[in-house]
């Protein structure tokens, strides 16, 4: 994989909620290259696309922070269209796996998902920009996304504007959460944007000064 070096200047971000449970997708492009990847497409497809469209921008990766419902239903129907790669950590390849039983559990209709084309590695390079962060806890393989030129953290559901994942589903685990968040996530730029799988954007700096569940 290679990895673009973005500036302010040639960076594109949008994130918006999408799906039944109002998760935060992100669409990250590069205006040099035209080429994007999208982050945690939780559901409605037709309309992820349609941001890309007017972006003008063409996907090559489709990545997840991890394997929740709620971030994932929209994956197939956007590599069917795209032909982008699908990309999770190998560690949430059974909530993958489970999915159907998931929709069961919280309500929502089943949407059959084809296999992740390659497992993500802590610290790997993304395809059009940024780095992986391996930050287990909300589930063991959830991943942070790092742009380092944009001083933007994708964090899921790792966490959020004064709060963090829960820890009481499938393979959660707090004190693992809580290390993730203070030796990974707090190591980096204060004014870096965080954005969260739901919910407002935050910043490091805001929640290592009044996140009431892990400080800095």
């Amino acid at each position: 994989m290679q990895e673009t070096n973005l500036s302010p200047q040639r960076f594109i971000r949008k994130t918006f909620p999408v799906g039944p449970l109002q998760c935060n997708c992100t669409l990250l492009g590069d205006t040099q290259t035209g080429k994007a990847i999208v982050v945690d497409p939780g559901g409605d497809p037709e309309k992820i696309l349609a941001e890309l469209d007017a972006l003008g921008l063409q996907v090559v990766g489709i990545y997840h922070t991890h394997a929740h419902l709620d971030h994932v239903l929209a994956a197939g129907a956007i590599k069917a269209r795209t032909g982008a790669s699908i990309h999770l950590h190998r560690e949430d390849k059974f909530l993958w796996d489970m999915l159907e039983q998931q929709c069961a559990m919280f309500g929502v209709p089943y949407q059959a998902q084809p296999e992740p084309d390659q497992w993500l590695e802590d610290d790997q390079a993304l395809d059009c920009c940024g780095v992986a962060l391996h930050t287990p806890g909300h589930s063991p393989g959830s991943t942070s996304f790092w742009f380092e030129e944009a001083n933007l953290l994708i964090a899921g559901d790792t966490l959020f504007r004064r709060s963090i994942g829960r820890t009481d589903l499938w393979g959660g685990d707090y004190p693992t959460i809580e290390r993730s968040i203070q030796e990974r996530l707090f190591s980096l730029d204060d004014a870096a944007v965080v954005v969260t799988g739901h919910g407002p954007d935050t910043s490091i700096g805001e929640e290592k000064e009044e996140n009431p569940f892990v400080r800095g």
